[in-house]
């Protein structure tokens, strides 16, 4: 029933959002992702702070437009969902991986210095890294999710785009979005963004737009990031061989 209903928002349902509305949403995924990047918290509870910013400031300007509605991307999970998300989870990291080694052959890749740099974390380190990249990996699929659907709605109801084209448009449009965040963290890479980031992306995207629930994307999400991390992390305490 639920994983058959149609996206939110765009065509009124579960509440019509006009363009001023979606305007300030813009704004605030905008807002926080710059405050993301730019706030220089880094001790313990204070680095927790632009991350919570960086999720929920999008979310409290989509209620706020919606008559504090509850924001309609999130749905309850069930087991099959989590399922579902588990399953996108590895998809997403077997792409990367593809991808990664296609870019990194084919142009070069940089790395990233807050994975590499988790080699020389201990484990109470580790753990709260762990901890807040679950809030800002929420945020990440929020900041992606919804300037889809405010795209969705610009095409169908503004351009008279049919859905389905208006739907290409938006996953274009929001992939582009989602790598572009992470050049600064790639050292303005923009082949290996668009070619990993972005191939990623998709498949996060797709995990959404098959449930309609950004608990679905955002624990695919979790899943692919986090096997990076733990990947690190490991390679970083593997036993050396001594005398």
């Amino acid at each position: 029933m639920a994983a058959k209903s149609d996206l939110p928002y765009y065509a009124g349902e579960p509440v019509a959002i006009s363009g001023r509305g979606w305007l300030l949403v813009m704004v605030a995924v905008v807002v926080a992702f710059l405050q993301l990047i730019l706030v220089p918290f880094d001790t313990v509870p204070l680095v927790f702070i632009p991350a919570v910013v960086f999720a929920g400031l999008p979310l409290l300007a989509l209620m706020a437009v919606t008559g504090w509605r509850p924001p309609a991307i999130f749905r309850p999970m069930s087991f099959k969902q989590f399922g579902i998300a588990i399953g996108f989870g590895v998809l997403t990291v077997i792409v990367s991986v593809i991808a990664g080694v296609t870019v990194e052959t084919l142009y070069g890749a940089s790395s990233n210095a807050a994975v590499t740099g988790l080699m020389d974390y201990d484990t109470p380190q580790l753990l709260l890294f762990l901890a807040r990249t679950v809030i800002q990996l929420i945020g990440e699929e929020v900041v992606s999710i919804l300037p889809l659907l405010a795209v969705l709605w610009l095409c169908v109801n503004r351009f008279g785009l049919s859905r389905r084209l208006g739907l290409v448009i938006a996953v274009i449009v929001s992939t582009v979005w989602f790598s572009a965040m992470h050049l600064p963290t790639y050292d303005w890479n923009i082949i290996q963004c668009l070619g990993i980031i972005g191939t990623a992306r998709v498949v996060m995207t797709l995990a959404y737009l098959l449930t309609r629930n950004i608990w679905v994307s955002s624990i695919a999400h979790i899943f692919d990031d986090w096997a990076l991390f733990l990947t690190s992390y490991g390679l970083g305490h593997m036993p050396v061989g001594g005398a």
